[in-house]
């Protein structure tokens, strides 16, 4: 939810509109070179899986990130990020397998 300064309510398409035309600017600079790899279009709720994303990617325990998404179960975020969560269980494993193999 976004409110204004004054606490009222901010519709969501106004703050969907406002994302898309800062990209736009991001991506087409009045001034300057035009970017070689510019953002994709994104959603404001795209923002909330990149910030989901990057916790657990970073190690951020699944409870602490449901609880900061609001889900009522951490088993919704694992069903959610099952796929970060898996890619990290690999990059554990290999840390595991680094520090057995150094230690023979």
């Amino acid at each position: 939810m976004f409110a204004t300064g004054w606490g009222d309510p901010i519709h969501p398409d106004s703050v969907g509109a406002l994302m898309a035309k800062t990209i736009r600017a991001h991506n087409e600079p009045k001034e300057g070179p035009r970017l070689t790899e510019p953002l994709p279009h994104a959603r404001v709720h795209d923002l909330r899986h990149i910030h989901a994303t990057t916790l657990l990617l970073a190690g951020v325990p699944v409870h602490v990130v449901a609880a900061r998404l609001r889900h009522a179960d951490p088993a919704i975020t694992l069903r959610v990020y099952a796929h970060v969560v898996r890619s990290a269980e690999v990059a554990a494993a290999d840390v595991f397998a680094r520090v057995m193999s150094g230690a023979a």
